[in-house]
């Protein structure tokens, strides 16, 4: 190329055109402006990895770096500092079949947490385990923490007692569609139906019992140790399965056909 240049009385782009390559490959690449300020900016970027260009472009303010917004940007993409956007946790979607109508006993169990406190506000959870069909309250597990292999164990147990259910519905958090469930599901051959992100409507049955247990029992009563709360959730599973009346079932005792 520089002997073409310097023979004959021709410019750059026509020279590149007669021997065939890209003019972007033989023009000499400029160094990059502002120095400087690039160095500060990947030393902010590398202690706060999340910070986008305008976050940064204070920072340097405030270091006596004034630059124009838009030249920051520019330099912000040069140095390939862009923070990527996280996207939402895949989620497990069970089974696409169509939710049966919970005709029978065992038909279609619904599972939900419910999270209150006892003694100096020390949280702990609540598994709620019910049949849909009879609206019986199948279980109340409660815990400081309830993992996806404590929830397999206890469905054992309730298959156990109670017999194997025809599908379970829950919503998507980390313990239901943990690595343990779906093994539990699969091996089980029970169709597990997620409901759609913030749609608590597809689940109502669970929701309306959980509604029906802060109302009647975690709104009132004051637990000390999580020794008590376990004996006053199962005073009053026994209860809401024996003695509360229920409007679904014609107010009549919550018992399974």
């Amino acid at each position: 190329m520089l002997k073409v240049l310097g023979g004959y009385p021709i410019s750059q782009c026509r020279a590149c055109v007669l021997i065939g390559v890209d003019p972007k490959t033989v023009r000499c690449k400029r160094p990059p402006d502002h120095g400087t300020i690039r160095v500060a900016m990947r030393e902010v970027a590398g202690k706060r990895c999340r910070f986008g260009y305008r976050r940064i472009g204070v920072i340097l303010e405030r270091q006596g770096m004034i630059i124009n917004h838009k030249k920051m940007y520019r330099l912000h993409r040069e140095e390939g500092l862009s923070v990527r956007r996280r996207r939402g946790r895949k989620r497990a979607r069970g089974s696409r079949t169509p939710i049966p109508v919970p005709l029978t006993p065992g038909a279609r169990w619904s599972m939900d947490f419910v999270s209150d406190t006892f003694g100096a506000s020390r949280k702990f959870r609540i598994l709620a385990v019910n049949d849909a069909c009879c609206r019986e309250n199948l279980c109340l597990v409660g815990d400081t923490s309830i993992s996806g292999a404590r929830v397999a164990r206890k469905l054992d147990t309730l298959v156990r007692l109670y017999g194997k259910p025809t599908c379970i519905v829950s919503d998507n958090g980390t313990e239901f569609t943990s690595r343990a469930i779906l093994e539990w599901a699969g091996k089980n051959q029970v169709e597990w139906h997620y409901i759609d992100p913030g749609k608590p409507q597809q689940n109502g049955f669970i929701e309306s019992f959980n509604g029906s247990l802060r109302d009647e029992l975690l709104n009132e009563e004051l637990f000390d140790s999580l020794a008590d709360a376990r004996r006053k959730l199962a005073i009053w599973r026994y209860d809401y399965n024996n003695i509360r009346p229920h409007s679904f079932l014609c107010r009549r005792r919550s018992r399974r056909i």
